[in-house]
């Protein structure tokens, strides 16, 4: 009887905090948070913020394929073109900017949210050729080389096993700015004051605007080895964790700047005028300072794959710029499972733990599932539209999406606690947690998408054949229109 028993325990959906109210209550949960934001939409000249919830519906509710005249079809009605939908998204002028600072006050309400850890990194998509904003021949990190595409820098979010995405801006290369894509710039509706912004200025940007109380922004090599990028986030008492290149050099001891007095032996070159290091005391790469660290075993969290931990250690180290700036920084050691090494810096205060160090630096794995979720589960990468609006457009309502599943687990956790009993009956620490393609299967069950009967596929490809009767037949008219204006001038 015990075994019966923990069976239907393991199966009962109340078990697992997903009674029937709360599968019940999720399409109108979804038009809430909508509702919420659907302000936001509205234009001076009137009110297509639906259009925004049917946009949302057709990214959580479909698998593939989530283009404006799909999700208008399969939301709205099987013979809705999609015209609406593309205008929205396109040409429409309302903002993406305030939804993601809305986002941003709406995770700000939450006090069990402020004190997370803010993850700053890049979102590549390939393109076929440069007419979509932004594309060129760039470094695609996610597919590890230079080819045609997108960039986009990506403000991402983690608390308490939650991910969310904050805000992003795509990212314009140099030569975007150049007499030869001023015609595209009209074309793809790019705004007209637009400035070159580095990834690193833009990166930089969205930590300063941001709303959200964090403990510490993360971020790769890419922004680590930046020195002038840590020297304004720490001017501006932000704490960072960033990692870092193995060729990065540090010392030791902290060495003595000043101007170096002008030698009788230098004959030629202007005078000395920058500080730099005047004491004995020689940089060493951070591979070099291993020898110098202790290492030591670090839980860093609980997961459902068990207690991570990372063998790790922290030495206090100086970094002097060219321009002559010296930065204290904690310097961070990672020894990986192969025997390798990841390295980061920190400007945080010289009594921070190690297990917060590694904590920080253990946060950017949560990045990777805040993009992965974007893109496999809400349909990031699946934008056709090339204008800079549809962007913008695209990036803020998957943002939206991302948020509600945040705040679903969260309530529901909340509300719906698990039986305690599980862990024991699944000999498991730690449960797993519901994943936003649950939640997405959920949604699926409670809004489901319109289905094709043989009667409206017909009456469609009758419309589709009539439409391009009439282009065809406009197109010959013209050419025959042509040919008769051509044949007078040769009479």
């Amino acid at each position: 009887m015990t075994i019966i028993s923990n069976i239907e325990n393991i199966f009962n959906p109340k078990s697992w905090g997903l009674p029937k109210e709360a599968i019940d209550g999720l399409a109108e949960r979804l038009r809430n948070v909508w509702s919420q934001f659907h302000n936001l939409f509205k234009t001076k000249r009137k009110d297509t913020s639906e259009n925004a919830y049917v946009y949302m519906r057709g990214l959580l509710t479909m698998d593939t394929e989530r283009n404006y005249a799909n999700i208008a079809r399969r939301v709205n009605s099987i013979e809705d073109d999609g015209q609406n939908l593309q205008q929205f998204m396109s040409d429409s002028p309302w903002e993406a900017k305030p939804v993601f600072q809305k986002i941003q006050s709406e995770v700000s309400k939450r006090p069990e949210l402020t004190g997370g850890v803010l993850i700053l990194d890049e979102s590549a998509d390939e393109r076929s050729g440069n007419k979509s904003a932004g594309a060129s021949r760039q470094y695609l990190g996610r597919f590890g080389k230079v080819d045609m595409g997108q960039v986009g820098v990506v403000l991402g979010y983690t608390v308490d096993g939650l991910w969310m995405m904050l805000d992003t801006r795509i990212y314009l290369p140099k030569n975007w700015f150049t007499r030869s894509y001023s015609w595209l710039w009209q074309k793809l509706h790019i705004p007209a004051n637009t400035r070159f912004q580095t990834k690193q200025k833009l990166g930089l940007e969205l930590i300063l605007n941001t709303q959200v109380n964090f403990e510490a922004v993360v971020f790769d090599s890419f922004y680590g080895d930046d020195h002038w990028f840590r020297i304004r986030l720490d001017s501006n008492h932000k704490l960072y964790m960033g990692e870092i290149r193995n060729y990065i050099k540090v010392y030791l001891h902290m060495p003595v700047l000043g101007v170096p007095p002008n030698s009788t032996i230098r004959h030629r070159g202007r005078p000395f005028s920058r500080r730099r290091v005047v004491s004995d005391e020689k940089p060493i790469s951070v591979t070099e300072a291993i020898q110098h660290m202790q290492f030591r075993s670090v839980t860093v969290r609980h997961s459902e794959r068990g207690l991570i931990k990372f063998f790790c250690a922290a030495l206090r180290v100086w970094i002097v710029t060219k321009e002559g700036y010296m930065i204290e920084e904690w310097l961070f050691v990672r020894r990986e499972p192969d025997g390798t090494y990841k390295f980061a810096l920190s400007n945080a205060p010289a009594d921070t733990p190690l297990e917060k160090l590694a904590y920080w630096q253990a946060s950017r794995y949560f990045i990777e599932r805040t993009i992965q979720d974007a893109k496999s589960e809400a349909g990031w990468d699946e934008l056709v539209a090339q204008k800079y609006r549809a962007w913008m457009h695209h990036a803020a309502l998957v943002a939206l999406t991302l948020w509600f599943i945040a705040e679903t687990k969260l309530d529901w956790k909340q509300q719906f606690p698990r039986d305690p009993s599980l862990s024991l009956q699944m000999d498991l620490d730690v449960l797993p947690s519901l994943s936003m393609a649950n939640i997405r299967e959920l949604l699926k069950a409670v809004l489901p998408l319109k289905q094709l009967s043989s009667t409206l596929a017909r009456r469609l490809v009758i419309k589709h054949l009539v439409a391009r009767s009439r282009s065809i037949s406009s197109r010959l008219k013209a050419c025959r229109s042509q040919n008769v204006v051509n044949v007078n001038l040769q009479i």
